[in-house]
């Protein structure tokens, strides 16, 4: 089969889907739950707030099940919608199926993934959208085994879908179900384990780091494997496996527990170098806890001055789930702060300001937050570091897990840059920057959610696994540090250039998806598909699709193009500078092997 882009889907199946955002209103769909649901959810008796569901086996399956069903209804189609929720298990055995939609976090609350144990599957389909995963954004699970009954878990994910400290105990599959065209388009897993095979069928690209697989089956355009037990050979680009042995350096992302007493902690995984297979499997992890006392607990409706006040009392922020207005800039200025988002939590820059800036200290985390453009222009939604700094953090680097930018599709809005990264050796681990190629009404167009670039590295040794960036109107990614690293990357080009004036810099038409500036003497990246589908004119191109220096210190390995333009013009003329066969006048791809110092490998 030919493998099909979202670009290619969505077109037909937004105006499908956008009417149903909405369609169904928290209150209605959780109302209908029988009141044995309703009394599973505690009401609010952890602290946690309202929309965090915690769960516990002596309320029964049925009750459980009842209740995560109506979570469900509403959330199945509710791509823009603004309700988050985050369905926390404690430990125990439960015997449910949980389908997991928009906004919706599924976590349990061990110190082990199989603390909490889910005989039933942990689900994502895309029978809402006929059979298309593309569009399957902003989920997650974390933290717990699943033993589906008929022996196969399904995943089935676009961007934003990351699958964390999970044990399989079967096979899985990362596409969904039939009926339909059966397509999905990007996905992350870390620090699991497969005890059987996963099969990627129709997943057009996927990141696997620090897992281990009984085995794996399937490609198509971009599998990417780091620190993987179990992971294929290295087979670019038949099949375009990209397989590195061991991750060179990262932490896992920071997660929830519950003790036998009821005391809520929040558990920060150790860094490791040279690292293969899961933190877990062999007892457990290293790191340290952190009490809930130590945390500021957010609230939709908490300004930014009330969580200013909590960090500059030494606070954590637990952001629980919803739309938090920030109206000024959130500073972190602690080394070690752990800023924890559940439920998809999104913070709204409202005032063009940029929403959180983090100081150049040691040790930081923000993960699990969705950063929204709500203003006609923010300069820079996240700031990592003040300006070039030749202070390191290489015993405790700073570390973003799970962060998301999006500029347009729920609202209008706009943004120069959505994340920027000064400090030296921050680890960027899976980040979907979007600037909105479909949305709400009034929310998408070139000019109605302009966005410049999507990553700007300053600083130096900064590592990223599972990038992805997409739609932005100039370099979509612009690394200026030297001795950078990339694993995986994912991108596609703006749809929606108008002409192709007004895409061009010069002489050049379009941007480079990827770009490391002319001075950098050390940068690698591995496994990296940028794609191109213009839906407003017919004869749009961009000259390439990465730009580097032509210096021995700068590699990259298994990359590749793509064009979904159809039966029009347009494309991408070279691959890597001025290196590389053209994708253009319909679908097409383009794969190279290895491109350093002026010379491409096919």
């Amino acid at each position: 089969m030919i493998p099909t882009r979202r670009a290619v889907l969505r077109g037909a199946a937004v105006a499908a889907a956008v009417p149903l955002v909405g369609g169904i209103s928290a209150g209605s769909a959780l109302a209908s739950a029988p009141a044995s649901a309703a009394s599973a959810h505690g009401h609010d008796a952890t602290g946690l707030g309202p929309n965090v569901l915690v769960f516990e086996p002596s309320m029964g399956d049925a009750a459980i099940q009842a209740r995560v069903d109506a979570v469900f209804a509403t959330q199945q189609s509710n791509q823009f919608g603004t309700e988050r929720y985050a369905l926390a298990f404690k430990p125990g055995t439960y015997h449910v199926d949980i389908n997991v939609g928009f906004y919706t976090h599924v976590l349990g609350l061990g110190d082990s993934p199989d603390d909490v144990v889910i005989k039933g599957h942990v689900t994502v389909d895309a029978q809402w959208l006929e059979g298309n995963g593309t569009q399957n954004f902003w989920r997650a699970a974390e933290n717990l085994s699943i033993e589906p009954p008929d022996g196969l878990e399904r995943w089935a994910v676009a961007q934003a879908g990351p699958m964390r400290r999970v044990h399989v105990k079967g096979n899985m599959t990362l596409w969904p179900s039939p009926p339909g065209n059966q397509w999905s388009s990007g996905g992350f897993l870390a620090d699991s384990v497969v005890d059987g095979q996963v099969e990627s069928g129709s997943q057009q690209q996927w990141l696997s780091r620090n897992d281990t697989f009984g085995s794996w089956t399937g490609a198509n355009w971009n599998m990417v494997f780091v620190g993987v037990q179990g992971a294929p050979a290295q087979s670019f680009p038949t099949p375009p496996y990209t397989t590195v042995d061991r991750t060179p350096v990262v932490r896992e992302k920071p997660f929830l527990t519950v003790d036998r007493h009821g005391s809520y902690q929040v558990f920060v995984p150790a860094l490791r170098r040279h690292s293969t297979g899961t933190t877990w499997a062999q007892g457990r992890a290293k790191g340290r806890s952190i009490p809930l006392s130590g945390f500021h607990v957010a609230r939709p409706g908490d300004s930014a001055a009330t969580l200013n006040q909590a960090l500059a009392r030494g606070k954590h922020l637990l952001v629980t789930p919803g739309v938090y207005r920030v109206s000024a800039p959130l500073r972190v200025t602690r080394p070690g702060t752990v800023v924890l988002g559940l439920g998809l939590a999104t913070l709204q820059s409202t005032h063009g300001d940029t929403v959180l800036e983090v100081a150049d200290v040691s040790g930081v985390t923000v993960a699990g937050v969705l950063f929204e453009a709500a203003s006609a222009h923010t300069p820079v939604l996240l700031r990592v570091g003040h300006g070039t700094s030749r202070l390191r953090h290489t015993a405790d680097p700073t570390a973003l897990f799970d962060v998301y930018a999006r500029i347009g599709g729920a609202l209008p809005g706009g943004a120069g840059v959505s994340v920027q990264v000064d400090s030296n050796d921050v680890i960027c681990d899976n980040l979907w920057l979007w600037r909105a190629d479909h949305g709400l009404d009034g929310s998408v167009g070139w000019s109605v959610n302009p966005a410049e670039t999507g990553i700007l590295v300053n600083g130096d040794h900064v590592t990223a696994y599972a990038l992805a960036v997409e739609h932005y109107q100039k370099y979509e990614v612009l690394w200026k540090g030297n001795h950078g690293s990339t694993y995986f990357f994912q991108n596609e080009h703006p749809y929606d250039v108008p002409t192709q004036s007004a895409w061009a810099h010069g002489a050049t038409r379009g941007y480079a998806a990827y770009k490391v500036a002319d001075h950098v003497t050390d940068h690698h990246a591995w496994g990296l598909g940028s794609y191109c589908f213009f839906n407003l004119s017919a004869d749009i191109y961009t000259d390439r699709a990465y730009e580097v220096p032509d210096t021995r210190g700068v590699v990259f390995t298994d990359l590749m193009t793509v064009c979904l333009n159809g039966a029009g013009g347009g494309g991408i003329l070279h691959c890597i500078n001025d290196t590389g066969d053209p994708v253009q006048n319909g679908f097409g791809t383009f794969n190279m092997k290895s491109y350093a110092n002026g010379t491409g490998t096919v």
